[in-house]
C-alpha cells in the first residue's frame, strides 16, 4: 500500500509504482513506534529528506564522478501508507513493499522512519537472498533483551533478526557504538548473539578507510544489508535524530566510511531515524539525503543491482 498523494520526489527523479530489472527504487517508511522515546517525529523523516535532496547534484568527484540516478534508472515509489504505532500491521506492509522491489530484481533504497523499519526489511531481503551479512552503522547496537519476550522495537531489531536466522552471524557488524545505552552490558550481549561490535573509539582509532577495508574483506562476496542510523553522526552536524549521542562522526568522516565500502554487494540500503521536529535548518535531512546519494553510488560501484 503506497500513498498516492503528490509529493516531492528524491532529487526530482520520476515517480513510479514498478522498478525495472537492474534499477534502484526509493521507498519511504513514515513510521514511528509511539511511546518508546521522548523525541517523536521520525515519521516525518522521508518527506524532509526528499525536500532537502533537491539541493543535491548527482556528480561526486573524484570518487563518484558519474550520475547514479541515470545509471541505475532510479525511481521513487513514494511512501507506504501505514498507521503510526501499529507495529504488527506496519511490519507486514513494510516487508511486502520491499518484497515487491526485490521481486523486480531491483535494489530498495529506503527512508525511515525510526529504527523499527529495519527488521521487516531484513525479513524480505533474507527471503530473497538468504542470511545476509550486515553493516549496521549506529551509535547504538539496537540489540537488546527488551522489556518483554519477543519485544518489537528499535532497541531489539537485531536481537529478533539474529533469532529469526535473517543474518550471517559470521559477517554481522555493529559499527560506531558509543554514548549512553538503555542497559548494562550492551556490548557483551550483542557479542554473545554473534555480532562483532566496532565501538566508536575503535572506529576513530582505526580510521574510516581502514575500517571499511576490514569490513569488505570480512564480508567478501556475500549479499549484505546496509543499515545507516543518522545518530551515528555527532549532533553538531545531525541534531534532528531520535536519540542523539555526543562524540560521534563528522559529516566528512561518515561519508568517508560509506565511500570505503565500495566493493560490498549490498542488497538493501536503509537510512533511518531523521526526526524533523528537532532538526535545525534541515541540516540532518540534507545530510541523510547525501548518505542516500552515496548509497546509490555504492550500488553502481559494486553492481549491487545486477549481482
Amino acid at each position: 500500500m503506497v500513498k498516492k498523494d503528490e509529493f516531492v520526489t528524491f532529487m526530482g527523479i520520476p515517480r513510479a509504482d514498478k522498478a525495472t530489472r537492474g534499477a534502484a527504487a526509493i521507498l519511504g517508511f513514515p513510521f514511528e513506534r509511539i511511546g518508546h522515546r521522548l523525541r517523536t517525529g521520525s515519521d516525518l523523516g522521508p518527506a524532509a529528506i526528499r525536500e532537502q535532496s533537491c539541493l543535491l547534484r548527482p556528480y561526486q568527484p573524484p570518487h563518484a564522478d558519474f550520475d547514479p540516478l541515470e545509471r541505475l534508472n532510479v525511481v521513487d515509489f513514494g511512501d507506504i501508507d501505514i498507521a503510526a504505532g501499529d507495529v504488527a500491521v506496519a511490519y507486514d506492509f513494510i516487508t511486502g513493499a520491499v518484497d515487491r522491489i526485490l521481486a523486480d530484481e531491483a535494489v530498495p533504497v529506503t527512508l525511515g522512519g525510526d529504527g523499527s523499519v529495519t527488521l521487516p526489511q531484513l525479513r524480505a531481503a533474507a527471503r530473497s537472498h538468504g542470511p545476509l551479512a550486515l553493516v549496521h552503522i549506529d551509535a547504538h547496537t539496537d540489540t537488546g533483551p527488551g522489556k518483554t519476550p519477543g519485544e518489537l522495537s528499535p532497541s531489539t531489531t537485531f536481537t529478533r533478526a539474529a533469532e529469526e536466522g535473517l543474518l550471517d552471524m559470521n559477517r554481522a557488524f555493529h559499527v560506531g557504538v558509543r554514548g549512553t545505552q538503555r542497559f548494562k552490558g550492551v556490548i557483551p550481549f550483542s557479542c554473545d548473539l554473534g555480532f562483532e561490535v566496532i565501538t566508536g573509539g575503535d572506529l576513530f582509532r582505526r580510521g574510516m578507510s581502514e575500517t571499511g577495508a576490514y569490513l569488505r574483506q570480512r564480508i567478501a562476496d556475500r549479499p549484505a544489508y546496509l543499515c545507516f542510523d543518522m545518530d551515528f553522526f555527532d549532533p553538531s552536524c545531525a541534531p534532528g535524530v531520535c536519540q542523539p549521542e555526543c562524540g560521534g562522526a563528522t559529516a566528512r568522516e561518515g561519508l568517508e566510511l560509506l565511500q570505503s565500502l565500495a566493493g560490498t554487494k549490498f542488497t538493501v540500503f536503509d537510512v533511518n531515524t531523521v526526526s524533523p521536529p528537532q532538526d535545525i535548518g534541515g541540516m540532518t535531512a540534507l545530510l541523510a539525503a547525501r548518505v542516500l546519494l552515496e548509497c546509490l553510488a555504492l550500488a553502481c560501484q559494486t553492481k549491487s543491482v545486477t549481482s
